[in-house]
């Protein structure tokens, strides 16, 4: 169970204020305020909201005290349907806590392939990038006409063969390698800076020699 004093102390790992936690965690200041000062016990679901922050600002927590940054180079797998949208959501809490936000490259897009597996949870994803106003550059293979996330991302066609079956999702410090099958999908997301710098660097190479498909 998540004490106060983890809270505390994982606010003052990333120099957060109370307001700042419940922005992360959609919560109120006074709400946080009262778990912290102990006049108020948070329910299983605050304590969700809590934690996920704090996931999401890579925040580990050990036993009942402990609290440290998560390790470079951890990997995470989501698979099917829950596990892909769980990766979305997961991705939203990253981005939303940003200030500034660097734009999310996408490369090897089937947009389809992604509808089908976020199912119902599509709209209120798309929903949710743009609010925050999150920035996309995504490649797909010449001739998709599906650009269902353009209103903020920005598309580019490679031809067909260049054109890989696996797609690689690059935000902040992660790089998710996302393998979809005919009943399956599997995110594989690591949590590195140097692994997320060389598929910037990869994908801004295939971005260039892109083409426009207002072309």
């Amino acid at each position: 169970m998540l004490t106060i004093e983890q809270i505390r102390a994982a606010r003052a790992l990333l120099d957060w204020s109370q307001s700042d936690l419940a922005d992360h965690a959609d919560l109120s200041q006074t709400g946080i305020a009262r778990i912290e000062n102990g006049t108020n016990k948070p329910n299983s679901k605050t304590v969700e909201k809590i934690m996920g922050a704090f996931d999401a600002a890579n925040i580990d927590f050990l036993g009942t005290t402990g609290v440290q940054i998560k390790p470079e180079g951890r990997l995470n797998t989501y698979i099917g349907h829950e596990g892909f949208v769980n990766f979305l959501k997961q991705v939203h809490k990253v981005l939303k806590g940003k200030n500034s936000l660097e734009s999310v490259v996408v490369n090897n897009v089937s947009e389809d392939d992604f509808l089908r597996w976020e199912g119902s949870y599509a709209p209120e994803h798309e929903t949710r990038m743009a609010e925050i106003g999150a920035k996309f550059k995504i490649i797909t293979k010449e001739g998709d006409q599906n650009f269902t996330a353009s209103k903020y991302a920005e598309y580019r066609w490679v031809p067909e063969h260049v054109f890989s079956s696996i797609s690689y999702y690059i935000y902040a410090n992660c790089t998710a390698l996302i393998n979809f099958e005919d009943n399956n999908v599997t995110v594989y997301e690591i949590h590195s800076s140097a692994i997320a710098n060389f598929y910037r660097e990869e994908f801004d190479k295939v971005w260039k020699n892109a083409k426009n498909p207002t072309e």
